[in-house]
Order: structure tokens, then sequence, then C-alpha cells
């Protein structure tokens, strides 16, 4: 499928990209999708929380009243999980929630992210554009020259580009990343996907 190519003030060039239908035209699949992005999520997570329970508490280990003829109920310990700052049952502990996924089901989901993308019409190409030194407000500028409105966007570059990182590293509604680093939690996540022309090669690259 070929694409029109814009230039950073949002206007057509007169040239066009062909994408190839194997990456940008095959049938979605979404439980593929849902896997990635979920073990994406899951593999953000640090897994340090921690709540310390009735053993691993400061606190007096002396039996706080007798056994019987109270009227209430028995009670060995001001630790106990029934008191008021004493150890919590079954907290929680340290653990790592990263999933594994298949190589093939990750490819098959972002090629999958591609294409429900390009079928709703989110795919814009740009020509490639660099900047002499971080210009956050000539990039914003670009991003909403090329029609993407408040939505969340991302620009994909052909490779690192040190200082258009550092100019998106401040968007409030866009993201900058290289084809490389692109993932399909990303591409689902924005409005709009940026592609640059040196990112299209680098996608077939992957892909090939």
């Amino acid at each position: 499928m070929k694409l029109e190519v814009f230039n950073i003030q949002g206007e057509k060039t007169g040239k066009s990209v062909d994408l190839p239908d194997d990456i940008f035209g095959i049938e979605p699949n979404e439980h593929a999708v849902w896997l990635a992005v979920k073990a994406h999520l899951a593999n953000k997570r640090q897994g340090t929380h921690k709540a310390k329970e009735r053993g691993e508490i400061a606190g007096s280990t002396r039996k706080i009243k007798r056994q019987k003829g109270t009227g209430t109920a028995r009670a060995g310990s001001i630790k106990s999980p029934i008191f008021r700052g004493g150890g919590r049952v079954f907290g929680p502990r340290p653990r790592s929630y990263n999933q594994k996924l298949n190589k093939k089901v990750a490819r098959l989901a972002r090629k999958s992210a591609f294409s429900s993308k390009l079928a709703a019409g989110q795919v814009v190409v740009v020509e490639d554009f660099s900047f002499d030194a971080p210009k956050t407000k000539q990039l914003g500028g670009i991003i909403s020259a090329l029609n993407t409105g408040t939505k969340k966007s991302v620009l994909v570059t052909g490779g690192y580009d040190k200082e258009i990182m550092l100019s998106g590293r401040n968007l409030a509604t866009s993201k900058v990343t290289y084809a490389s680093d692109l993932h399909t939690y990303a591409v689902m996540n924005s409005g709009t996907l940026i592609l640059s022309e040196s990112s299209i090669e680098q996608i077939k690259e992957t892909f090939a």
C-alpha cells in the first residue's frame, strides 16, 4: 500500500512510500496484541512492594492480658493483625511480574498493531528532518502541522537522533522513539503513528 509523504510543514511533497502488505496489511490478531500489551505492562512493574507481617514488626511479645475472665477474646501479642499497629495478614512480598512472550507472537503482535493503525487511517509518513539543537517548540509545531490533533502521537525515527529525542522529552501528548525500540504498546497507545521515511526502511529490515 502506498502512502503520501508530508514535509515538516504538513504539506504534501508529491512523493509516496510503499508499505509492505505483509507488515501493514495483515488481518490483525487481537489476541496476540493483547498478550504483547499485557506482557509489556507487567514487565514495567518493579515488584518491590512489601508489608510487614506480625513476625517482622517491632513490638513487645508480652501476653497483653490474661487468657480467661476478661469477657473478650483471648489475645497473646500486641503484634496480632487484629490490633492497630499489628502486622498485616498475607501482605505483599517482593516478586517479579515478568512475563515471557514468544518471538513469533511478539512479531505478529507488532504487525497486527501496524495493520490496525493503517486501516484506521492513523499512520502518517513525514520526510526525514533533523535539528542542530534541541527545539521542543519546533518539534511540537511539526507534529501539530501533521494534523494529529490533541491525541497522543508517536514519532518514529530511523535511528537514534539525540537532538530530536531531547526535543520530544517534554511534549505532553507526544513521544519520540526509534524504529528498533518500537513495541506493540507504543503503537496501540498512540492516536497517530508518525513514521519518518528512514524508519520505514528500518521496519522492513526488522521484519524481512
